[in-house]
């Protein structure tokens, strides 16, 4: 179902029109093939950067789509209702543009921002280690100065996109202590640059996930953001956005789960009229409709602040945990929704059930965004 979509432009229609034009052709078509199969969608990325989606929250002056967030949100929610790990991948990229957006040289900006925005780099996000995820302070991969830049040397973990994109935001350790983490625009192939093989996952298969292992690799100096020590403080505040983006994308999931789970219960009949007309399942259904109403509106909100230059920190954090979590019920009821059939891959209300519990893990765990949360509220 198309979602009745408030919007702050004509542009903005415009804008939303097209993607679920592409959406629709490019990705529903493609999904239950490369997701039962566990096979990239070569091309497809391509295809989406020449449309001019891989910038759209970004600078028109560097080659970005200058669209307000709440616009680009909504943009990754209808990709999503399509094919979240396509969506993951599009929310990731983002993320990792956003060091060099924020953070960068004008120099640095210049060499690598447009070709970024544009989509001939697209990018991921290394921040997590294999001990190393909620806590990310404790990162010990190191960068050491060295004639020719720094030399990296470490294992990093849990990388969207892993092994197959042009660069990565990578956070590795230059000192000690909290001010001893620095960011980096890394290359994404580099001689002592290798990656395992991509994690067994519960869903999200289409796009790998991997372990990168950094053997003394060496990167140039001009590929350090901002100053040494700033890493941490870099990639916190691209976190505060990169939540908003798997918000979001949750809501796409949801709405899809709450579409699928309505058509089916106007279809089914039981006891002479159609389950939808039950009141039983219909109350539920208007529950997983207000759950996906209510996590649309808290992300927009967060949006809508930062749009306006409004500390949002907090409310990104509300946003994660509320729209994920209304992901994981919402896909659990659809399944219950259609009972045994649900159940099946004939169906795809199982691939999203699968595909939720994801989003209450990564980009914070939905424990973590609720330490944010109480955190703030001690202040």
């Amino acid at each position: 179902m198309a979602v009745d979509r408030l919007l702050p432009t004509p542009e903005a229609h415009d804008l939303l029109a097209l993607v679920r034009d592409i959406a629709d052709k490019e990705l529903a078509p493609r999904v239950e093939e490369h997701e039962k199969a566990e096979t990239y969608p070569d091309g497809l990325f391509t295809t989406l950067a020449e449309a001019g989606l891989l910038g759209l929250p970004y600078p028109e002056e560097h080659g970005g789509g200058g669209q307000p967030y709440e616009v680009y949100l909504q943009v990754l929610e209808e990709f999503a209702a399509r094919w979240a790990a396509v969506a993951v991948a599009l929310s990731v990229h983002g993320l990792s543009c956003h060091p060099l957006a924020a953070f960068g040289t004008p120099a640095q900006q210049e060499k690598w921002l447009p070709r970024m925005l544009a989509g001939e780099l697209v990018g991921g996000y290394s921040l997590s280690e294999p001990q190393a995820g909620s806590d990310a302070a404790a990162l010990t991969c190191k960068a050491e100065q060295v004639t020719d830049g720094y030399k990296i040397t470490g294992t990093k973990a849990w990388i969207t996109h892993g092994g197959i994109v042009d660069f990565y935001a990578l956070f590795a350790r230059t000192g000690t202590g909290s001010r001893g983490v620095s960011c980096f625009l890394a290359p994404g192939t580099a001689d002592g640059l290798t990656f395992g093989r991509p994690e067994e996952k519960m869903g999200l298969h289409a796009i790998p996930t991997v372990t990168a292992h950094w053997d003394g690799a060496v990167i140039t100096g001009d590929r350090l953001i901002g100053a040494e020590g700033d890493g941490l403080a870099i990639a916190f505040s691209a976190l505060d956005s990169g939540r908003l983006g798997i918000a979001a994308v949750a809501t796409g999931l949801a709405q899809s789960a709450l579409d699928a789970a309505v058509d089916y219960a106007h279809e089914r009949s039981a006891f002479g009229k159609k389950i939808i007309d039950h009141q039983g399942l219909g109350f539920l259904l208007a529950d997983m409709a207000a759950a996906v109403d209510s996590a649309r509106a808290t992300y927009l909100d967060a949006a809508r602040r930062r749009d306006a230059g409004r500390d949002y920190s907090r409310q990104a954090s509300v946003a994660k945990l509320v729209a994920t979590d209304a992901a994981m019920k919402v896909t659990t009821d659809a399944v219950q929704v259609l009972g045994g059939y649900g159940y099946t891959r004939d169906f795809p209300v199982e691939r999203y059930m699968r595909e939720a519990k994801i989003m209450q893990i990564f980009e914070g765990t939905n424990q973590i965004q609720r330490l944010v949360i109480s955190r703030k509220l001690a202040r």
